[in-house]
Parts: C-alpha cells; sequence; structure tokens
C-alpha cells in the first residue's frame, strides 16, 4: 500500500500511514486486539517518552492506550543498534 519507490510517500508523517493503515483495517472488517511493541536504541533513552508515545499512538489508532504496550531496551551494544547506527522497532499485533 505504501511503496518506498512513490514519491507520494517520500518524506511523509508516518502517522498519516498508520491513520491509513486503520482505515483499510477496519474497511475490512477488522480491529486491533492490542499491539506489543518493542524499540532496541542505545540513544536516546525513549523510557521517560513511552507515555506520550502510547497515548500519541493510541489516539491515532483510536484504541484505548491500554491496549497499546511499547517497551524499550538496548541491545548491550551489540550490533547495528549497539554501534547507534540505528534503532530497531519489533511489533506484534492482535487482529480480531
Amino acid at each position: 500500500h505504501f511503496p518506498d519507490t512513490s514519491g507520494e510517500y517520500k518524506n511523509i508523517d508516518s502517522k498519516i500511514l498508520l491513520r491509513k493503515t486503520m482505515r483499510i483495517l477496519r474497511e475490512a472488517g477488522y480491529e486491533i486486539g492490542n499491539i506489543d511493541a518493542t524499540i532496541a536504541a542505545e540513544q536516546p533513552k525513549l523510557n521517560p517518552h513511552i507515555p506520550d508515545m502510547q497515548k500519541t499512538l493510541a489516539g491515532v489508532m483510536e484504541i484505548p492506550v491500554n491496549d497499546l504496550s511499547i517497551k524499550a531496551t538496548t541491545t548491550e551494544k551489540l550490533g547495528f543498534t549497539g554501534r547507534r547506527e540505528g534503532i530497531a522497532a519489533y511489533a506484534v499485533a492482535l487482529i480480531k
């Protein structure tokens, strides 16, 4: 739905893509049960920002904030995230 080859999506706010994704999901008759996400990064320290992140993302998805879990961790200086070359994110969603 959102090809990286399309100029339409270059530098787009990810919340716009999330809203479109939620619309597609709901139009197909599905809804979010819950989401569990983990962000791996050495820097910046994300824990102080997690409540705001949960509130913002839950609002965009129109789901209860309690249905969205976000955790932050490090890779103990291993791999590209440990070398501070990037940030990784993993998420699992229950769709019903």
